[in-house]
């Protein structure tokens, strides 16, 4: 049995590297993808975790492909396009280490995986399944992702759902809001940012917003990433904001993703069952997956900049609590 199963893009981040002698900025090429972060996060913490998606048959997509197997997430449903090469985001980083991206995707591998491609053996075995809404961009990944979801939730597996806003990827607004509601409709644990938040529900409070998420879509358990301010939850009724760690950001990528890699080692370490849980139970599991996900920033790129336990253990031990 796996203990995650993630589906969604997997792609290449071109991340800031210096400059060249001629004083032109350089591109280090690292592995991303949403999901994939948050299962090499997860495999890197013990965990077992399984990947779902598509990738070109290029010298891009094979060395993702060995990425994850060295991070020892299997990879028996990581499909190839002969036709069609694997996406790639240029990521640009501010003086805070924040980023923004550029998107090469027209199309790209990961927005052609279809329901026939995926093996729904792995989403049956798996006790969480992941997904985001980058791969609900456009068809057929779309309708695989849905179908997978779908499965999912008929089959008893929690589901967890980072909708992942990324509005260049969109054709328009409207379309991403209704798009990603409806995955929304199926989730059992969800991650989302401030942003994100606000763009969904037009609420601007994190109660009154995450209180109509609740109310709507019947989601018991919601994360609110606040960045340096740390995260905000709702379980149920009960609400409140558990403060970060004060490390030295140097690349934000891929944060929000080890986070939720953390939050959801620690839902496996409990035993899945989010109806036993209590406030007091999340505060200490958003406090684990505050660190993982302060222990990312310290390191270029995402999934080379995932922490292992000993680190995000250590953190905890010795790292201040960022205070705003």
């Amino acid at each position: 049995m796996f203990d995650v199963v993630g589906l969604g893009e997997l792609l290449i981040d071109f991340t800031p590297s210096g400059l060249s002698t001629d004083g032109n900025e350089l591109f280090e090429k690292n592995p991303g993808g949403a999901p994939a972060n948050v299962l090499a996060l997860l495999s890197k913490l013990g965990r077992k975790t399984a990947y779902i998606g598509k990738v070109g048959r290029d010298q891009f997509g094979i060395f993702l492909e060995n990425t994850l197997k060295s991070c020892k997430v299997d990879t028996t449903n990581l499909v190839f396009s002969e036709e069609v090469n694997t996406t790639l985001a240029f990521v640009h980083l501010d003086d805070k280490g924040d980023r923004t991206f550029s998107f090469y995707r027209n199309p790209g591998a990961d927005m052609l995986l279809s329901e026939d491609e995926i093996k729904y053996s792995l989403i049956k075995d798996a006790k969480i399944f992941h997904f985001g809404s980058v791969s609900m961009t456009h068809e057929p990944s779309r309708s695989a992702t849905m179908k997978a979801v779908k499965y999912a939730k008929q089959n008893g597996i929690l589901v967890s759902y980072d909708p992942n806003l990324r509005i260049p990827l969109w054709s328009n607004l409207e379309e991403a809001k209704t798009v990603i509601s409806e995955g929304l409709c199926y989730t059992d644990l969800l991650k989302i940012s401030e942003e994100e938040l606000i763009f969904l529900t037009g609420e601007n409070g994190l109660e009154a917003g995450s209180k109509r998420i609740r109310d709507t879509f019947g989601i018991d358990l919601i994360f609110i990433t606040l960045g340096k301010r740390g995260c905000f939850y709702r379980i149920r009724d009960f609400t409140g904001c558990v403060p970060t760690y004060d490390v030295r950001t140097i690349d934000t990528t891929g944060a929000g993703d080890a986070f939720l890699g953390g939050m959801l080692y620690k839902i496996v370490e409990n035993g899945v069952d989010l109806s036993h849980l209590t406030a007091s139970d999340i505060e200490l599991f958003v406090d684990f997956a505050n660190a993982a996900g302060s222990m990312a920033t310290v390191k270029k790129g995402a999934i080379p900049a995932m922490p292992s336990l000993n680190e995000v253990k250590e953190c905890m031990d010795s790292v201040k609590k960022l205070i705003i």
